[in-house]
């Protein structure tokens, strides 16, 4: 029952519920949100900085697949192996339209 909850909801929200739900099983949601700054920066304010950007999704999706810092601070971003490049690609395309 609760899959075909999921599901309805999905369809009706859009490829940007799916899309979060996909960020959530990944394990993203636990330092970013779309809208607020938790360990990492809001997904919104990540647009909003490589906005025009023609390398921002390859170059972000190395990041979530590899890890980085100094970008947003002094917390580093770890690597995130669960994620494949294509994954990775997927999600900060998601990313990018969030501005």
């Amino acid at each position: 029952m609760k899959t075909l909850v999921v599901l309805l909801v999905a369809a009706v929200a859009g490829p940007a519920f799916a899309q979060a739900d996909f960020a959530q099983k990944k394990n993203c949601m636990a330092c970013h949100a779309v809208d607020k700054k938790v360990l990492g920066p809001a997904y919104k304010d990540v647009a909003a900085k490589y906005a025009g950007q023609n390398d921002a999704v390859d170059k972000l999706a190395a990041k979530v697949v590899k890890g980085g810092t100094g970008v947003w601070g002094n917390i580093p971003m770890p690597a995130n192996p669960q994620v494949t490049e294509a994954e990775a690609k997927q999600l900060v395309t998601w990313i990018m339209t969030l501005k």
